[in-house]
């Protein structure tokens, strides 16, 4: 029985991975790489490379074609993340957030009348998107959030904040969780799309990060914003459970995003190795160094392989709230220490901004704590085996 299961098993990339990384492959080359350090430097948040990428299909891969996206699967979505994030995971995140949270959260719980009216300009990038769980005092929290939908007769009035926001100055439309209960209440919150330009909608400052600084950070403000109640999606006090299912998803994002860092600063550490010379010889042939190296190839190829089978149960629709929280807090902690090892193994000039690692491992830390800390994912995966 288990030969013949192991013999349906199939690890090569399809055809269509394989053309889908090689376009994002190329899109990072041309469009990414020439400004990296020049972004990181300015905290630049470079809008016109996602419109870029909208045009080729980056930032609507999971949406369906007839809503003017890619129709692609989350193996083909894992592949276009990595080879971004190898280059500037700042990028890759940005593009993760827009597809996972926001978008991907309309996809999922908005009615057919939403879907038509935000998708196509979501999946094209003719908009950015934005999602809003997170506030300043209840970040693992969530379901502590301060900030209130009151209903108002076909309206809803909302007041609060909401931080650490990717695209919260940029982002033409945010998917906002509120609360319409008791604090605590796991069916106290409901979930709405608030277009920017709404009155009472606003931003509030940008943050200056350690890392991920091309990927933009900001406040989203309330002050008695008033919304049609066409602008709820799903049933009121069902905002958080929507969200931990769209978190399930972007945990495998997260996941691809920190494949990518891993295999960048993997990438350049193997490089810079052969070349460097000392005591007569590469670095790479001293046993410190090339242990280094050897275990670094094998946690690359762990993550990646619980990734894809993450990515192959949300395809089959099947439960993947374990796997999903074990890869993305696999990869992310390898992501830390590969970038970290990565670091060490370019010695003096592994500080330095001349070469690739020091930005890795700036943007490496974010990993572990966007999406769901390391710390909360144990927390998922524990009250899964222990059921």
């Amino acid at each position: 029985m288990i030969t013949e299961t192991l013999s349906t098993m199939n690890f090569d990339y399809s055809e269509t991975q394989k053309m889908v990384a090689e376009a994002a492959k190329e899109f990072a080359q041309q469009y990414i790489f020439p400004h990296v350090m020049e972004w990181d430097e300015s905290q630049t948040f470079p809008i016109e490379v996602f419109k870029k990428a909208g045009e080729l299909g980056f930032m609507g891969v999971l949406v369906p074609e007839e809503l003017g996206g890619s129709g692609l699967g989350y193996h083909e979505y894992i592949a276009i993340l990595e080879e971004i994030s190898k280059v500037d995971p700042a990028i890759g995140l940005s593009v993760a957030a827009h597809n996972s949270l926001c978008t991907n959260h309309i996809l999922s719980f908005g009615n057919e009348e939403q879907k038509q009216r935000w998708i196509p300009k979501l999946a094209t990038a003719e908009w950015i998107g934005a999602w809003g769980l997170t506030e300043h005092n209840t970040g693992s929290d969530a379901g502590g959030m301060n900030t209130t939908a009151v209903r108002d007769g076909d309206h809803w009035i909302l007041n609060g904040a909401k931080n650490f926001i990717t695209h919260g100055i940029s982002g033409d439309i945010a998917v906002v969780i509120a609360r319409t209960g008791e604090k605590g209440d796991s069916h106290g919150m409901t979930a709405f799309a608030i277009e920017k330009g709404t009155p009472g909608f606003s931003s509030g400052k940008k943050e200056d990060k350690l890392g991920m600084r091309a990927s933009e950070t900001a406040e989203l403000i309330f002050s008695n914003c008033r919304i049609p109640d066409a602008n709820r999606l799903g049933e009121v006090g069902d905002g958080f459970i929507q969200s931990m299912k769209v978190l399930d998803g972007g945990r495998i994002s997260i996941g691809a995003l920190s494949l990518g860092v891993s295999k960048g600063a993997y990438e350049a550490a193997l490089k810079y190795s052969k070349e460097r010379v000392q005591f007569g010889k590469p670095i790479s042939e001293f046993q410190g160094v090339s242990f280094k190296l050897a275990d670094m190839a094998t946690e690359i190829e762990a993550s990646e392989l619980l990734l894809h089978k993450a990515a192959f149960l949300k395809n089959e629709g099947r439960t993947m709230t374990k796997l999903s929280a074990m890869s993305k807090m696999y990869a992310s902690e390898v992501c830390v220490k590969i970038a970290n090892d990565a670091v060490q193994i370019h010695g003096g000039y592994g500080y330095t901004k001349d070469f690739p690692v020091e930005k890795f491992y700036r943007d490496a830390k974010l990993c572990t704590i966007g999406e769901g800390t390391t710390e909360i994912q144990k927390v998922v995966i524990s009250r899964n085996i222990l059921k």
